[in-house]
């Protein structure tokens, strides 16, 4: 709860960075630790138990919260939440795949978040009915807040969807613990409803056209067309990713 305050009250770079960058290191810092910590049988049971705990607590109050919010912000605040949750599967599973897949899911969960916030630096309403009708205003802005939105619900074609096959996938090959990963699903399916309910504000609702920044640049427009670009070739070739790992 600490999260969505916080969010809302800083700066939008501010809190773009630590949606992400601070995140996604995080993650990775913690998915070596227990790597290299947890070695002996008996603690790495009692690991994964506390773990899944964790998983199905923060991926049930992220998703859940996030439906009922009235600003973007906080809804972005409680969706990060339910990524992190998605993003433990790697320290439950700590496999090959986990490995791969943790550090593909911070760069498509960073990707579409700072495109998010970049966009959300240029609107002058944070609320929902902020958004409504930006589709006519800025359609491009619109498009690319769209795809943004569609990775992080793991919509097949964006990097977002690999992201989350990922990390599920890393939880099937341990061999144990299935119903993690049927959680996951059912969470991943309701997070849909909170990301597309901000797709119908842009393209379903009328709007006040005055709730958008008039000083859009050609390069800020591009930049962010390049970065869904990205996430789009990231959700056809993962493995233009993943490869580079090894090289």
């Amino acid at each position: 709860f600490w999260a969505p305050d916080v969010y809302d009250g800083a700066p939008t770079p501010v809190t773009s960075f630590m949606a992400t960058i601070v995140k996604a290191a995080a993650f990775i810092a913690f998915f070596k630790l227990c790597e290299v910590r947890v070695t002996d049988t008996s603690a790495a049971i009692n690991w994964k138990m506390i773990f899944a705990i964790m998983i199905v607590a923060t991926l049930f109050i992220g998703n859940i919260t996030a439906i009922f919010q009235q600003s973007v912000k906080r809804m972005l605040a409680y969706s990060s939440i339910a990524q992190a949750g998605f993003m433990m599967y790697a320290i439950f599973s700590l496999n090959d795949i986990a490995k791969e897949g943790l550090l593909y899911y911070g760069l498509a969960y960073s990707l579409a978040t700072i495109g998010l916030f970049a966009t959300m630096s240029k609107m002058k309403d944070y609320t929902f009915e902020g958004y409504n009708g930006l589709a006519k205003k800025q359609p491009a802005l619109a498009a690319v807040n769209a795809i943004f939105l569609l990775s992080l619900a793991g919509i097949p074609l964006t990097a977002g969807f690999f992201a989350k096959y990922y990390m599920l996938a890393s939880v099937i090959k341990t061999g144990s613990n299935f119903w993690l990963v049927i959680v996951g699903v059912c969470f991943a399916a309701i997070s849909i409803y909170y990301y597309f309910r901000l797709i119908q504000s842009m393209y379903f609702k009328a709007g006040n056209p005055e709730t958008v920044d008039e000083e859009i640049t050609p390069f800020f427009k591009n930049t962010l067309i390049v970065v869904a670009v990205f996430i789009i070739l990231l959700g056809a070739f993962p493995q233009l990713l993943l490869n580079w790992f090894y090289f």
